[in-house]
């Protein structure tokens, strides 16, 4: 039976939607969130604009997606002082931030 892993997805809809802005919010994704400990695979970007069929959600300028070891990974993650920073050095830019956390199986 494949194990469960959490996988963390942060949407990022920015009160300043230019390049400038979206590349500074990525590369702080990378610096603070992608060495957190518990990580099993990381990745952001930007909306990827050539998709635009009725049901893509295209509300967002940046995504991350995270997935943990386990919720003790999560926990850590939430609470880590890198995460901390993150938060404190972009949360004014934002204009909503939408999280879906799911369990999911993993088979690596």
């Amino acid at each position: 039976m494949a194990e469960k892993v959490l996988a963390h997805n942060v949407f990022f809809k920015l009160k300043d939607g230019s390049e400038q802005a979206v590349g500074k919010l990525i590369s702080d994704c990378n610096t603070y969130l992608k060495p957190i400990p518990g990580i099993l695979y990381f990745s952001v970007g930007r909306l990827h604009t050539e998709h635009a069929r009725e049901v893509n959600v295209r509300d967002f300028h940046v995504g991350i997606h995270v997935t943990f070891l386990n919720q003790a990974a999560h926990d850590f993650y939430q609470d880590c002082d890198l995460h901390n920073q993150f938060v404190d050095r972009n949360k004014d830019t934002w204009e909503t931030v939408r999280v879906f956390d799911l369990s999911a199986d993993y088979s690596g």
